[in-house]
């Protein structure tokens, strides 16, 4: 799980990266489940989901700060 903190002292680059990241991590769990039916570690999908709405609210956060 990410924390808000460490989240804040990263660059607005880094956090598309890892918005990216965690967007396609996200893609790969949802499609292995649409295929399998099962997912080894089903909570991974929520924390992930979870992380990546952080990282979009520090960045709205950031683009406010800049305007």
């Amino acid at each position: 799980m990410l924390k808000v903190e460490k989240l804040k002292d990263q660059t607005s680059d880094e956090l598309k990266t890892l918005y990216r990241d965690l967007s396609k991590e996200i893609y790969e769990m949802k499609t292995e489940f649409s295929i399998q039916r099962k997912l080894e570690k089903p909570h991974l999908l929520r924390a992930k989901k979870r992380d990546r709405a952080r990282v979009m609210t520090v960045l709205n956060q950031k683009s406010q700060e800049k305007a």
